[in-house]
């Protein structure tokens, strides 16, 4: 019997009902303020996924035997910040409601705002862990609140002091420097202490979102975005970072920023699903530690 040509993410298709992860692409990048393209990445996401292998030697671990389900893209309004991110809360609230861990695919980073407010509904108490070239604390952006350089701050005016912890950052206005003195808990240049936030976090189980902008890595190893800034990590040293940050009780989880075609050799996707790969397998075992 033939059936529908449906494109998930590599091994991401177990029945809803049984999986305890659910991917969820936000193809928007109508704010990206340097090079669009962004809105393409979950689709090119998914496509590419199919280069790599299901089985990863970094964590002796299968996609193959993870519960993960991929629901698709959402049909967003690409007018109005609003609309998007009132549709991209609106299905994290599904699947947080149904007891499982939402997983987006960006798009560009302020996304992950809609995410976070679905999140906080159940989790009042939610921190948030943010891999970043960029500070993202501006309080507009040319007179625009909702951007992808505010979307931290925004996420700063529903958590508060304390609860945003950023790392790798290497690129902002002095002001939010300033600003983070004062109200985050930010790491320039590397993922000095993550360790250290780890462990707290882990002991007081904390509820976490973990947000992951993919400029965060050197633009040598991931040209493919909008707004490259050199200096960044290698993708070993996001790697064992990513994997520390899932031992925490992570609720909710995003990888943002690729635009696949500021990359011709498509290194930069092919980054983007191994990220992508590598963070479910850690998120699985955390899931269910006994898979």
């Amino acid at each position: 019997m033939l059936s529908p040509n449906v494109e998930t993410f590599i091994a991401c298709n177990v029945p809803y009902e049984k999986a305890r992860i659910v991917l969820y692409g936000a193809p928007f990048d109508s704010t990206t303020s340097f090079r669009p393209g962004a809105r393409f990445g979950p689709p090119a996401i998914r496509h590419e996924s199919f280069g790599l292998e299901t089985f990863s030697l970094y964590q002796h671990a299968d996609l193959t035997d993870c519960a993960v389900f991929d629901s698709g893209d959402l049909e967003l309004c690409f007018g109005s910040s609003d609309a998007a991110l009132a549709d991209i809360q609106a299905r994290a609230a599904i699947i947080l409601g149904d007891g499982k861990l939402p997983f987006l695919l960006g798009g560009e980073h302020l996304v992950t705002l809609g995410a976070v407010r679905a999140a906080l509904e159940l989790y009042p108490d939610l921190h948030i862990i943010q891999f970043d070239a960029h500070a993202d604390l501006r309080d507009d952006y040319l007179g625009a609140k909702l951007s992808h350089a505010c979307v931290m701050r925004r996420c700063h005016d529903l958590v508060g002091d304390g609860r945003i912890h950023q790392f790798a950052i290497r690129s902002g206005e002095r002001e939010e420097f300033l600003f983070a003195k004062e109200h985050t808990d930010m790491h320039p240049f590397s993922f000095a202490c993550v360790e250290s936030l780890v462990k707290d976090l882990r002991q007081r189980q904390v509820p976490v979102y973990f947000t992951i902008d993919l400029d965060c890595l050197d633009p040598s190893a991931f040209p493919g975005t909008g707004t490259p800034e050199a200096g960044g990590v290698t993708f070993m040293e996001l790697l064992r970072a990513l994997r520390a940050v899932c031992t925490t009780r992570v609720i909710g989880a995003d990888v943002n920023e690729l635009a696949p075609m500021l990359d011709a050799s498509g290194v930069s996707t092919a980054t983007a699903c191994k990220v992508v790969r590598e963070m479910l397998l850690a998120l699985e075992k955390k899931c269910c530690p006994s898979a």
